[in-house]
């Protein structure tokens, strides 16, 4: 006997996906080294789910499909959903100066913090710089008091001139949601989005996560192998970017759903107008190519490479020792949504996220980037030279072999976090893009050389952040 499914016999989507999973998840998992793992995907309207391992290797409690996990910067597609409601209400205008409606917004540019829209903040080109994560406490205006922190912030380049992903930018955009909306930023999302879209088990924070069976991040130990992280959750004032948004992956694809269903909730509450969802899936601008497949960037989506713009859609997110990747592909109606709580993540998306969308979209998802076999010859003189910003000193030099290094040295938060100094060798990768020859956090990583310094040389550094060159 057939499952139910198409005319011919063929199990439809859902049901493949769902056996798919109940046969390989908790191996994949396994071998990956994830203490935990949540899945969910969407297919043909249906939504089906499954969970492996423990939330934490402390407690051994297992991981169900009502768990919750952190999401992380996925958090910033429900920020960029509480902007459009605005942009439906009448409230906003995309391409008004950003200081229309925050009239005390200020950066360390004045010019351009006269100049800089809400557009340019949904797409990454806002320009100033971006991994800020003071925290301002825990009260109701933790986020207000964060975008009144960033006077100091440089601008590194004019703002819609280029991309470079930026959690202060969300930052600011969630302080827009609540100036608009009259809520604090949690209450926002939780009664304009996830009460009209009948969701139980978003928790905007830990006081609403502990409610629930909570995932925990794990991070390397020091025998070499995964052990809880010493802390839950980021600073709420990073919220709107992703510092604490938990809930359970088949939250995550109801939240995709509505997109698909162009606004619609299950019950037909409209959350969002057609045009807004539609304005999500318009490229706003390309991406130097740092190996992550991303391609572009929409209003607050990634655009991920693949035979069309906009065939496949979503973002990825990580906290402390916790990572969650969404995938969408609306011409099939299908989303996947894997959450993780450690071990190699990158991996298991990889086994997880990329089967699953290709088995039920036919679309396959660019792999992990990988030093080429015979990669060409490097001249370092358009790379060599000094990069920074506010997390590290970047350094690429060449020596009298002919190989290029680079030597990354933290400061500010990354050195309080405990990173250490690391050297690597970079060979070409692309036309003018370098990657390291060793692997770090689950993978290679490829450095794009943007723009021209006026002498010949690269202005930045791109790693998916511009790094600009400074003097040295």
């Amino acid at each position: 006997m057939t499952s139910p499914g198409t005319p011919n016999g063929t199990p439809a989507a859902a049901p493949r996906a769902a056996a798919w999973l109940d046969e390989h998840l908790a191996d994949l998992a396994g071998r990956r080294g994830v203490p935990g793992a949540s899945v969910a995907v969407l297919a043909d309207g249906q939504v089906v789910d499954a969970a492996a391992g423990v939330l934490s290797r402390a407690t051994g409690v297992p991981a169900t499909t009502d768990s919750v996990f952190q999401i992380g910067s996925i958090t910033k597609l429900w920020t960029t959903a509480l902007v459009l409601r605005a942009v439906d209400d009448g409230a906003l205008d995309l391409d008004a100066p950003l200081r229309t409606y925050l009239p005390g917004f200020r950066v360390g540019d004045e010019s351009a913090s006269a100049a800089i829209t809400t557009r340019h903040l949904l797409s990454h080109t806002a320009g100033f710089e971006g991994d800020v994560f003071t925290d301002t406490g825990r009260g109701d205006d933790a986020v207000e008091r964060y975008v009144d922190s960033l006077g100091d912030l440089p601008q590194l380049f004019a703002p819609g001139a280029l991309f470079s992903y930026n959690n202060a930018g969300f930052v600011v955009l969630g302080r827009l949601a609540e100036v608009l909306h009259g809520l604090p930023y949690d209450a926002a999302l939780t009664r304009l989005l996830a009460e009209p879209l009948g969701l139980t088990h978003v928790s905007p924070s830990p006081y609403e996560a502990i409610l629930h069976r909570a995932a925990v991040g794990h991070v390397p130990g020091p025998d070499g192998g995964w052990t809880p992280a010493p802390v839950w959750a980021l600073a709420r004032s990073n919220a709107p970017a992703g510092s604490m948004l938990a809930m359970r992956a088949r939250d995550l694809v109801a939240f995709a759903g509505m997109h698909l269903a162009g606004g619609v909730a299950p019950d037909g509450t409209r959350v969002l107008s057609e045009a807004s969802v539609a304005a999500t899936r318009q490229v706003q601008v390309a991406v130097p190519d740092t190996g992550s497949g991303e391609a572009a960037w929409g209003l607050g989506w990634s655009h991920y490479a693949a035979a069309e713009a906009g065939a496949v859609v979503g973002h990825d997110g990580g906290t402390v020792g916790q990572a969650a990747f969404l995938r969408v592909v609306p011409a099939a109606g299908v989303a996947v949504a894997l959450l993780t709580n450690g071990g190699d993540v990158l991996g298991l998306a990889e086994d997880v996220v990329g089967h699953l969308v290709h088995e039920l979209a036919g679309v396959t998802l660019p792999g992990r980037p990988v030093p080429p076999s015979a990669p060409g010859p490097v001249d370092p003189g358009r790379y060599a030279g000094r990069y920074a910003d506010s997390l590290y000193d970047l350094a690429v030099s060449g020596d009298d072999d002919g190989r290029v290094w680079l030597d990354r040295t933290p400061k500010g938060m990354a050195a309080e976090l405990g990173d250490t100094p690391a050297r690597t060798e970079l060979v070409r990768y692309a036309a003018d893009a370098l990657i390291s020859v060793d692997e770090a956090g689950g993978g290679h990583t490829v450095y794009a050389f943007v723009g021209d310094d006026g002498a010949g040389r690269a202005a930045y550094l791109h790693h998916g952040r511009a790094v600009a060159r400074v003097p040295g």
